[in-house]
C-alpha cells in the first residue's frame, strides 16, 4: 500500500524554509514540546478541531449538528468539550463563518506530489524545491522516506526541517533523498534542554555530529528566545560545538516572535511564555558577531 501520512498545511511560495521558492509540507506531530512552539497545531499527531471565537456568529448551528452534544453556549461564549468530541466534522459543515476547522488532514504520497507538481516552474526558475517540516517530520518516518524518493525521482530538491530527536536508523533511512538539512539546535545544556522541550539533547547532538561527518549539506537553525537560550555561556557552547563539525554551511538565528499565541487559544491550549519579547535587532546583531568569532557563517532573520 502507498504511505499515507497526516499533514496539516502546505505552504507554497516558501522562501525562508531553504533556497529558492519551495513547497513546504507540515506534518503533525512532534516528541518535544518547547515553550516556544510557533506550530502548536503539529505537536499532536492526530487531528485535531481549530476554533476561532472572532469569527463565531453565534448562530448555534454548531450545537445542533453536534451529535455528540460536545459544544455548549453560555451567552456569547461557545465552547467545545474535547473528550466528547469525535472530530466527525458535522459542526464544520455548518459554521458558516469558518470558525470551526478540522486541523489535519490524511494524504498519500501521490496526493501530496499533486499539489507539488503545481510549483514545478517556480523550482527551476529559482533553485527551489520541497522542504518538510512540522512538528517533526521525522515522526512519521515512513510517510516521510516515500515522499522524499518521489521528490528525487522527479529531480526535486529536497530539504528536511528537524529536531534531530530519532533514532540514528531513521535518518540513516532517508538521508541519501536529502539534499539540505535545516536543523535546530536549541540549548547545548542537556539539563536545561530538557526542562524547556521535554527531551534530552543527547540524540539530537550525536545525529548532528553523524550527519556531518557523512558530508550532508546542513544548515543550523539556532532559534533566539530572551531568557532561555540567548545567554553567553549557551551562545559560546553552541559556538565551539558548531565550529567543530567537519560540514556545516552556516548558521541561521531566528529570532522569537509572539505571533502563533492566538493559535494556542483556539486549540484550548496556555501559551507558555506570555512575558517574552522578541529580541531587539541590536541584539540579534551582537549574537551574530559573537557567532561569527569562531569562524562560522551566520545569517539573521
Amino acid at each position: 500500500m502507498e504511505a499515507e501520512g497526516i499533514v496539516f498545511d502546505i505552504r507554497r511560495f516558501s522562501i525562508h524554509d531553504g533556497p529558492g521558492i519551495r513547497t513546504t509540507e507540515f506534518l503533525k506531530g512532534c516528541p518535544l514540546r518547547c515553550r516556544w512552539c510557533h506550530n502548536p497545531e503539529g505537536l499532536n499527531p492526530g487531528l485535531e478541531m481549530m476554533f476561532w471565537p472572532r469569527r463565531c456568529l453565534g448562530c448555534g448551528a454548531c450545537l445542533l449538528a453536534c451529535p455528540q452534544g460536545a459544544i455548549s453556549q453560555n451567552g456569547s461564549t461557545v465552547s467545545t468539550d474535547r473528550s466528547k468530541c469525535t472530530l466527525c466534522g458535522e459542526c464544520v459543515a455548518v459554521c458558516y463563518a469558518e470558525a470551526r476547522q478540522i486541523v489535519g488532514r490524511r494524504m498519500s504520497v501521490a496526493q501530496v506530489m499533486a499539489e507539488v507538481a503545481r510549483d514545478l516552474p517556480f523550482y527551476d526558475e529559482s533553485g527551489g524545491g520541497v522542504t518538510l517540516s512540522g512538528g517533526e517530520p521525522l515522526a512519521q518516518p515512513d510517510f516521510v522516506r516515500a515522499l522524499l524518493r518521489a521528490c528525487k525521482k522527479k529531480g526535486i530538491h529536497t530539504a528536511l526541517d528537524t529536531c534531530g530527536f530519532a533514532a540514528w536508523e531513521v535518518l540513516d533511512s532517508i538521508r541519501e533523498y536529502v539534499d539540505l538539512f535545516l536543523y535546530d539546535l536549541k540549548l547545548m545544556d542537556d539539563a536545561r534542554h530538557r526542562q524547556c522541550t521535554g527531551v534530552s539533547n543527547a540524540l539530537i547532538l550525536s545525529n548532528l555530529q553523524a550527519l556531518s561527518r557523512c558530508g550532508h549539506a546542513i544548515v543550523i537553525r539556532i532559534p533566539l528566545i530572551p531568557g532561555i537560550n540567548d545567554d553567553e555561556d549557551n551562545l559560546r557552547q553552541t559556538g565551539v560545538f558548531a565550529a567543530a563539525l567537519p560540514h556545516l554551511l552556516r548558521v541561521d538565528l531566528l529570532p522569537y516572535h509572539s505571533m502563533s499565541s492566538d493559535k494556542y487559544s483556539r486549540l484550548d491550549m496556555t501559551y507558555p511564555l506570555p512575558a517574552t519579547r522578541p529580541p531587539s535587532a541590536e541584539r540579534v546583531a551582537e549574537i551574530a558577531q559573537m557567532l561569527r568569532e569562531f569562524g562560522l557563517e551566520v545569517t539573521a532573520r
